[in-house]
């Protein structure tokens, strides 16, 4: 077992992912929808609508050889996490789930990424729930260097998209009003924006597996129908990236599968002369289900299931998106209160609300000053190899003032600007760990509790 310090320089070091993204998947994919499409037919169930071209993604823009970081990586699964609703009842310790994985992967600068015993360990135990939620964070990582690079003059958010459909449609039952009755939906939405101009969302489907190429395809069949499940705009016009993770028992490489639904659509030009106010109150809508199919002459076709987001919701969508991005900020903070300003009802703002944080007064809950930069959030210590280990999970100060009074368009402003300069990953000697700062302000980090004797640690919790 390595010394918890020696754990500590591997989530900086740099290790390589395989990815997969080529005709040929293309018609693996292909042929697995139309076996499925098949036994849907023989079972005597409609098939799945999904998006109807696929195609690689450029190396251009995403590299076959993809160098990551596993603690960039965490740190991504971790703020997609924020809002899950899979953590504690306090509803403020999602996102800690992401530590679970410090062990399960290694590699090196020379070497691929792969499973490590830990992992292994988890594996057999918790299969699905790791591959997935591993998948979620490489995805992510690969999504946002791959419209880094589309947009290099825009920002790149992530936002869950269950969230931030939930200020207009009712998902499930436990939400109130009329029901989406369709159970697909992408797993997250990215948002590409410039301060003052209408931003793009496309629709993100992201999923993971311990088993093979072919079971990567089959994922990859199921993500286009979940990415189809949204339309921002004209009929079959949204973008989508669809990826799976592989990452197999059997020692084999890790590899991520990604393709892309190209198309126009996307894009949140507001109609009708609404300008979005993105430091408007959250606003619940009650956007009618349904994607509407363009007429074929006289005839309108009937709707099909799912969520419409149409040229008049425009603004009000853009105004979502944002909205949901700051309540995922602040809830990777431990703020309750700061977090519930920027949802809906519908989106759980009762959840968050009388969970207070100290930073929005005199007094702080955890404040760290990393890289030269003063922090405020929270923190979380476990065990790591019998040492305690303190992780601490925050925002800039000045960010976090900005959203916790809801000035949104200044935040976005400050981390817009601040875009090439401001992401960091390095392992901080006088923090005495890994610290991972993201383009948003965010910040993750984790080291030894600080008091402590390492061995005598490992020694007295044998």
């Amino acid at each position: 077992m390595k010394p918890t310090e020696e754990v500590l320089q591997d989530l900086t070091q740099s290790s390589n992912v395989s990815v997969h993204s080529d005709d040929s998947l293309v018609g693996k994919v292909e042929a697995a929808i139309a076996a499925d499409d098949e036994k849907r037919k023989e079972n005597e169930n409609e098939p799945l609508r999904r998006k109807p071209v696929l195609v690689p993604i450029r190396q251009t823009e995403l590299p076959r050889q993809f160098e990551v970081t596993l603690w960039d990586v965490l740190h991504r699964l971790a703020r997609a996490t924020s809002l899950s609703w899979r953590g504690a009842g306090r509803g403020l310790a999602e996102h800690w789930g992401a530590l679970k994985y410090t062990q399960a992967l290694a590699g090196g600068s020379d070497s691929f990424l792969g499973l490590t015993d830990e992992g292994h360990r988890i594996a057999d135990h918790y299969k699905s729930l790791q591959s997935g939620e591993l998948g979620v964070g490489f995805a992510l990582t690969f999504a946002e260097h791959m419209l880094r690079h589309r947009f290099p003059d825009h920002s790149v958010t992530i936002i869950p998209a269950g969230t931030a459909l939930r200020a207009g449609w009712a998902l499930t039952s436990r939400d109130k009003g009329e029901k989406v009755k369709y159970r697909y939906r992408p797993q997250y939405f990215a948002e590409i924006w410039r301060p003052g101009e209408p931003s793009f969302a496309i629709p993100l489907a992201c999923k993971g597996n311990h088993g093979n190429s072919a079971t990567s395809a089959d994922q990859l069949a199921s993500a286009s129908a979940h990415a189809e499940a949204v339309h921002i705009g004209a009929w079959n016009k949204t973008p989508s990236l669809l990826f799976s993770t592989e990452l197999p028992t059997d020692g084999g490489t890790m590899t991520v599968h990604a393709l892309q639904a190209p198309g126009h659509g996307g894009r949140l030009s507001p109609a009708e002369g609404r300008q979005a106010n993105l430091n408007a109150p959250p606003f619940q809508a009650n956007v009618m289900p349904d994607i509407h199919p363009p007429a074929k002459g006289l005839v309108a076709p009937d709707p099909v299931r799912g969520c419409h987001v149409q040229p008049k919701d425009y603004a009000w969508f853009h105004e979502s998106l944002a909205h949901t991005t700051a309540a995922g900020l602040m809830a990777f903070t431990g703020s309750g209160r700061a977090t519930a300003r920027h949802l809906t009802d519908r989106q759980g703002r009762k959840r968050f609300t009388g969970l207070e944080h100290a930073a929005s007064t005199s007094v702080q809950d955890a404040a760290h000053t990393l890289l030269g930069i003063e922090y405020v959030g929270t923190d979380h210590v476990f065990r790591l190899n019998g040492p305690r280990v303190e992780a601490f999970s925050g925002v800039d100060k000045d960010v976090f003032r900005l959203l916790a009074r809801g000035d949104v368009e200044e935040y976005r402003a400050i981390v817009h600007a601040g875009r090439h300069t401001s992401p960091r990953l390095t392992f901080d000697k006088d923090w005495g760990g890994p610290v991972s700062v993201h383009a948003d302000g965010s910040v993750f980090a984790l080291r030894l509790l600080p008091g402590q004797d390492e061995e005598s640690c490992q020694h007295s919790s044998r």
